[in-house]
């Protein structure tokens, strides 16, 4: 009876495995998709993100005209000056243009030693090179990702205490990371040449 009730645990535990991440993510784009459609006065599943992704698509197209970057200049400045709006409005805009924007933030990662007693590290991505305007100038802003979650920690780190990675694919990196290192890393497609030289 035994070896049949640890049988069909490991039945049940290898079912969790397959079923909760595929239901899980079904469940995710399917909100997503009613969530885009809620949007607009008629219902057709799948029709809001086509929508939307073109309308975005042609904010961007407009944002590249001199006329419509001026006006969205000054409604952004407008946003800027509003209480609250404007923390909100800045965060996520300098969130997306780390992902997104020419100048992506996720792109240098590094291994930093927590712990010297015990050699701990963790993996992390630089986001800030240059701390002088907060008057520190031996320090670098290197973001940690929580494994498992979206969140993460920003820490002010000594320079010879980060070892620059070469690996090029950061959203591997942070799947890695956020996935506890459960994610598997897939091998180099470049190599950043001149990383630990604009890093030190």
């Amino acid at each position: 009876m035994k070896v049949t009730f640890a049988a069909i645990a490991t039945y049940f535990f290898r079912g969790l495995l397959i079923t909760v991440p595929l239901a899980g993510t079904i469940y995710i784009v399917i909100s997503f998709f009613e969530w885009m459609d809620s949007l607009l006065p008629f219902r057709t599943l799948g029709v809001g993100i086509i929508v939307i992704l073109i309308s975005i698509t042609f904010i961007g197209y407009l944002t590249s005209l001199f006329v419509a970057r001026s006006l969205f200049e000054w409604f952004e400045r407008l946003l800027l000056r509003l209480p609250m709006v404007g923390l909100i409005y800045t965060s996520i805009k300098d969130l997306m243009a780390a992902f997104v924007g020419e100048e992506k933030k996720f792109s240098k990662s590094v291994l930093v030693k927590i712990n010297a007693e015990n050699d701990i590290y963790r993996l992390g991505f630089i986001t800030a090179e240059d701390l002088s305007l907060l008057k520190i100038n031996d320090l670098i802003g290197v973001y940690f990702p929580h494994s498992y979650n979206i969140s993460g920690n920003l820490y002010l780190v000594a320079a010879k205490n980060i070892t620059p990675i070469d690996y090029d694919n950061s959203a591997d990196l942070m799947k890695f990371i956020a996935s506890g290192g459960v994610s598997e890393l897939l091998p180099n497609t470049k190599k950043n040449k001149d990383f630990g030289e604009d890093l030190l």
